[in-house]
């Protein structure tokens, strides 16, 4: 896992939980007294991937003096969006910071414990333009759904589509190809959701199934769902979520 780079998209404004967290970026609101990205990084650190990239911009200063103020013992690089380009204009602004390929990219505001090398193993053997971890859930309305074929290729992607019932949704954990970056206009607001994904269905393009659970922290509701997960003593000690930093 240290050959692998990790983008984590840490870019967004975060507008339905300012609310309650206004005084500083959404994947700096704290959990239980330690910030939610070092949760975030602590976790997948764990496997052993050695060089993390964080795609920034609202109050990136606040990121960045959070993480330049310590020494750890792996690479932290920052990717500076000076005005908001989506999720897929972050990852086309960092591709002369990253190095690896594949390479790993996540959300800043969600965690779901996936095995990170049973996640590699299946997009190595899928030898998949791109994978995406899928958890089943009652809220595709929210996070939108997914449907997969019996190789678990993805053939229908719909980002929050009103339906009923339990469906795969997208737990905003990706292994890209930088072959990617081919897809992807330069300099120009795009969204990976929205705008890659639903044109690469049904390609090389699938879904890693995992029966974890998805927490984020999108809303103030969700914010206080994730802080009791976390404090969960069970939680704490089969993810390594303690209060102390392992880094």
């Amino acid at each position: 896992m240290n050959g692998i780079d990790v983008l984590i998209l840490c870019g967004g404004r975060g507008t339905r939980l300012q609310s309650i967290v206004s005084d500083r970026p959404k994947p700096l609101a704290e959990i239980n007294g330690r910030p939610f990205l070092d949760i975030l990084i602590n976790y997948v650190e764990g496997f052993g991937f050695k060089r993390f990239i964080l795609s920034v911009c609202h109050m990136a200063d606040s990121i960045e003096n959070y993480y330049n103020k310590s020494k750890y013992p792996f690479e932290i690089l920052f990717s500076h969006e000076i005005n908001p380009l989506g999720t897929g204009g972050a990852v086309k602004k960092a591709e002369k910071l990253i190095l690896s390929n594949p390479f790993l990219v996540m959300n800043g505001d969600s965690f779901c414990p996936v095995d990170m090398n049973q996640f590699v193993d299946f997009h190595n053997k899928k030898n998949a333009i791109l994978s995406m971890v899928v958890v089943e859930s009652n809220y595709s309305t929210e996070f939108g759904e997914i449907i997969l074929d019996d190789l678990q290729r993805i053939i229908r992607f719909e980002e929050k589509k009103r339906r009923n019932g339990k469906s795969f949704i997208n737990a905003g954990i990706y292994l890209f190809k930088k072959d990617i970056f081919s897809m992807i206009p330069p300099n120009t607001k795009y969204s990976l959701e929205y705008d890659l994904f639903p044109n690469l269905v049904r390609g090389e393009f699938y879904g890693f199934y995992t029966d974890e659970k998805l927490i984020d922290i999108g809303t103030p509701e969700r914010y206080e769902q994730a802080k009791r997960f976390f404090s969960n003593k069970h939680a704490s000690s089969k993810y390594s979520l303690g209060r102390e930093k392992k880094f």
